[in-house]
């Protein structure tokens, strides 16, 4: 017994060397590194396509020193956030051990032991990503700050720097927008449900949240209480306080340009031409492709997405003429998770893809009328595999039918059909024309979206059929400035024609017929039930699998995609099929409403025929359905109909 406590004496004082070690070459590292500006390191100020100022990080004219803060603020703050701020070097000790006891003895994190210094080293990070490697740096950023600020300069930047929720950053901002006040004018009340928010902006928003706002005020009060800094009386006083909420801001609410800024921040990353050193030790004005009336009009179609608790979303809107991202929404609630949909998630696309297919197709030689049958077929292999493809519902026509009739009710077995008629490579080839970098195995199921592509790379594609074929570069930067105005980065687009821009018209007016009546057989067109939502013309497809609802559409100037679908892949409903495609009409026509919506003009080896698209041939005055469908010249159809 006396051997083993004699062993954890020894390992006892190993350990307490190596700490008292770690700190002083931490902290003789942090004095003699460079003094940061805390008032302009990683200063960022996002612009829209306008040049109005929209998002800013860490310093801005509304910093707030601690003289004119209601003590209040800073007594809540040190109680609730880090009771021994003015005792320790950056890092509590004691509170390390003790919330490391506790996760041990319940087996997860429950609690943690960050303090104001740590917390604020965070936030003086431009970028978002999660690794050792910034755990590290934010270590060091601790041992700086505590060497050449005092503690008093710290706390003042920390409260003007938090998130408090609704894209609101910094002390000064969240008592104008939850309160109408400054913040020295804020009462007890107010002091304690703004100081509860940084620990869970979404959770205790009043304004989402009041019930869990006002249960994390009492948290606060207590500590406060528990402190010293205010009397029981006090607390119950400011527990019956009736808040009026104000909830505005000067400019913009918009809660998804979070998702905009992380977009902007990743390809920030990516742009070589500006110095890393810029992300620690300088400002930046970064001008966007951002349209706030495109962010607006997203947010109104995503309502429409929001069926459950689970579900999620995203976005985007882009300029089919020069792929800037004028709009991207990545989730249901940012607040609730970060993860961007938008750009980060690879899902499948399922029959977003066939346009490209027809395209193909009529690279060799088909037409809107070519025919195939449409009834449930097993395809047998030479090497012995078969494959059996379904449609939707298990609707077949029983009978041939037109590429416009495929395209409007997307059938499955016209796609496959199509796909190992043309050959191997076909499809494939034109999928990486138009931008798709993902994977691809060039299967019988290809043109029903049976791989995994990223949301950006789907929008781009379909910005190339926008485009007349002329590919473009998904981009949300347009130029990056230092806070002196010199240039940094400009994108420049590149003209690079990859489709026959005849043959791409030809598609996307093949695309009008997903919400026609004149296609209306067997069954309906898939985007049928929007129609009464819709007062322009578009080309549109929907695609749905499994697990995930898509909507792409444009017309010559926008081109929109959304998605639904869960984040653990589960099946989904009809409902969330549904939903997805209301929500992309109420996007798209929100946007465009009170904007000229252009169309194209036929080109000169295109022509228009008035045909019954049911079954190709020319309509006659007896002819039930009755659509132009466009043809290269002598290609047309001969046959009338009977």
């Amino acid at each position: 017994m006396k051997k083993f406590i004699k062993y954890l004496f020894l390992v006892f004082v190993v350990i307490f060397i190596l700490f008292v070690s770690f700190n002083f070459i931490g902290y003789l590292y942090a004095v003699i590194s460079p003094k940061i500006d805390i008032k302009s390191a990683n200063a960022f100020y996002l612009y829209d396509k306008d040049e109005n100022l929209i998002l800013q990080g860490n310093y801005d004219r509304d910093w707030i020193s601690l003289e004119d803060m209601n003590p209040l603020v800073i007594d809540a703050t040190i109680s609730v956030e880090d009771k021994n701020f003015y005792n320790h070097n950056g890092f509590d000790f004691s509170r390390i051990f003790k919330a490391l006891l506790v996760d041990i003895i319940h087996g997860k994190i429950v609690q943690g032991a960050s303090t104001i210094t740590q917390q604020y080293a965070k936030n003086l990070f431009l970028d978002f990503e999660k690794s050792w490697e910034r755990k590290w740096k934010e270590m060091w950023l601790t041992f700086r700050l505590e060497a050449h600020y005092s503690k008093d300069e710290i706390l003042e930047g920390y409260l003007n720097s938090i998130n408090y929720g609704h894209g609101i950053y910094g002390i000064g901002k969240a008592a104008k927008y939850y309160f109408n006040k400054d913040v020295k004018d804020l009462n007890l009340a107010e002091v304690s449900i703004l100081v509860g928010i940084p620990n869970s902006p979404s959770n205790y928003s009043p304004i989402d949240n009041y019930e869990l706002a006002k249960e994390r005020q009492e948290v606060v009060l207590n500590r406060m209480v528990d402190n010293g800094y205010i009397t029981k009386d006090e607390k119950a006083n400011a527990v019956n306080f009736k808040l009026t909420v104000y909830g505005k801001m000067e400019n913009y609410d918009l809660s998804s340009l979070l998702y905009y800024q992380d977009a902007v921040m990743e390809e920030l990353m990516e742009i070589d031409s500006i110095p890393k050193s810029y992300f620690e030790t300088g400002g930046l004005k970064i001008y966007t492709a951002l349209d706030i009336d495109s962010q607006r009009s997203l947010e109104k179609g995503n309502e429409a997405n929001i069926i459950n608790d689970e579900i999620q979303s995203a976005k985007i809107m882009m300029n089919s003429n020069n792929g800037a991202i004028i709009g991207l929404i990545g989730g249901v609630n940012y607040g609730n998770s970060q993860f961007n949909r938008a750009t980060n998630s690879l899902r499948q696309p399922g029959s977003t893809v066939k346009p490209f297919l027809y395209y193909k197709a009529l690279e060799n030689g088909f037409t809107a009328s070519s025919l195939f049958e449409s009834s449930p077929v097993t395809f047998n292999f030479e090497n012995g595999n078969t494959y059996t493809p379904k449609n939707s519902g298990n609707i077949y026509g029983n009978k041939d039918i037109t590429m416009a009739v495929a395209i409007a009710y997307s059938d499955n077995i016209y796609a496959v059909k199509t796909h190992l008629f043309l050959g191997d490579g076909h499809l494939l080839n034109v999928l990486k024309k138009v931008g798709f970098t993902t994977d691809m195995a060039d299967t019988p199921s290809l043109p029903l979206g049976s791989y995994e592509v990223k949301m950006t790379e789907l929008a781009s594609a379909y910005a190339t059929l926008a485009n007349l074929g002329k590919k473009v570069k998904p981009h949300f930067i347009e130029k990056v400035f230092d806070i002196d105005g010199n240039l940094l980065y400009e994108f420049h687009e590149e003209e690079d024609y990859v489709l026959d821009s005849s043959l791409v018209f030809i598609i996307n007016e093949l695309l009008t017929g997903s919400y026609d009546s004149s296609l209306i057989d067997y069954t309906y067109p898939t985007c049928y039930g929007i129609i009464s939502y819709l007062t322009n013309k578009y080309a549109l497809k929907s695609g749905s699998t499994d697990t995930d609802a898509w909507v792409v559409g444009f017309n010559k100037d926008v081109v929109l995609v959304s998605w639904a679908g869960y984040d653990d892949n589960s099946s989904i409903s009809t409902n969330v099929v549904t939903s997805n495609k209301k929500a992309w009409a109420i996007a798209m026509e929100s946007y465009l409403k009170n904007k000229e919506s252009n169309w194209y003009s036929i080109p000169e080896d295109v022509v228009g025929v008035l045909v019954n698209p049911i079954n190709g041939k020319i309509a006659t005055n007896s002819s039930k359905n009755k659509k132009i469908l466009y043809y290269l010249k002598d290609t047309e159809p001969t046959l009338y109909d009977e």
